[in-house]
């Protein structure tokens, strides 16, 4: 076997190369360019494909039993094992995910890489005990809008720091003139006279300041009651994680 994929060698003066040959060929065929199914079954599924592969998941039974953390290929109608090697890396199908094979287990790649991921809620630093900070955005449409004043379901989290709240208006308001946005005792805190019109915008940046209880944000009307309307609102803010 060659020692980093495993493919098997022809021997000197071997009958039937062609078995081996074919051998090594299906398993550079489940290995180049490696991407999987899935990585949460611990079983084989029920009407596999062939070429199908799968990470194996802890606590394999049958055809898998013993191949936890290896992938899993269906070659010829039988599940052939790959086994798993330090810095190979993977495309999960179903989680649109790219892991790497790290320490003996598969990890995230911007895990591995210390890579920032864009998502709603991202760790900027981590300490070893799981102190971490992290830039989080919280977004809701507030629509039909109705009476003098609206107030979200989203909140400035507390003992949070608030950066910015941003504001699109995403159909036309109605019966105001213009409206503010901020928090109850400060309805402007994020920008006042914002405009009514469909994709009227705001950044509604503040200096940093911290919030020490769930603050949800507040649209108060200029010039008369809401009667309609629609504003999509975004709270960008950092929080912050105690260590274990």
């Amino acid at each position: 076997m060659t020692p980093n994929l495993a493919l098997p060698y022809i021997a000197a003066a071997q009958a039937q190369k062609h078995v081996t040959h074919n051998e090594a060929l299906d398993r550079i065929d489940g290995l180049v360019q490696l991407s999987v199914k899935d990585r949460d079954l611990t079983a084989p599924p029920a009407i596999p494909t062939e070429g199908d592969r799968y990470i194996v998941a802890t606590g394999a039974t049958g055809a898998w039993a013993g191949w936890d953390g290896d992938v899993a290929m269906l070659s010829g109608g039988a599940w052939v094992r790959l086994p798993a090697r330090e810095g190979w890396r993977v495309w999960v199908e179903d989680e649109a995910m790219l892991l790497v094979r790290t320490a003996g287990a598969w990890i995230a790649l911007e895990a591995a890489l210390g890579l920032v991921k864009q998502s709603t809620d991202v760790t900027l630093a981590l300490s070893p005990n799981g102190a971490a900070t992290r830039l989080t955005v919280a977004e809701e449409t507030l629509t039909n809008l109705a009476g003098p004043t609206v107030t979200s379901s989203i909140v400035i989290p507390a003992r949070a720091i608030a950066l910015c709240v941003s504001t699109r208006t995403t159909s036309a308001i109605t019966g105001a003139t213009s409206y503010d946005c901020g928090i109850i005792g400060s309805p402007a805190k994020f920008g006042g006279s914002l405009g009514t019109a469909a994709g009227a915008s705001n950044l509604g940046i503040i200096w940093p300041e911290a919030f020490w209880a769930d603050t949800p944000i507040v649209l108060t009307a200029n010039g008369g009651d809401f009667t309609g309307g629609a504003v999509r609102i975004a709270i960008h803010a950092f929080e912050f994680t105690a260590p274990d």
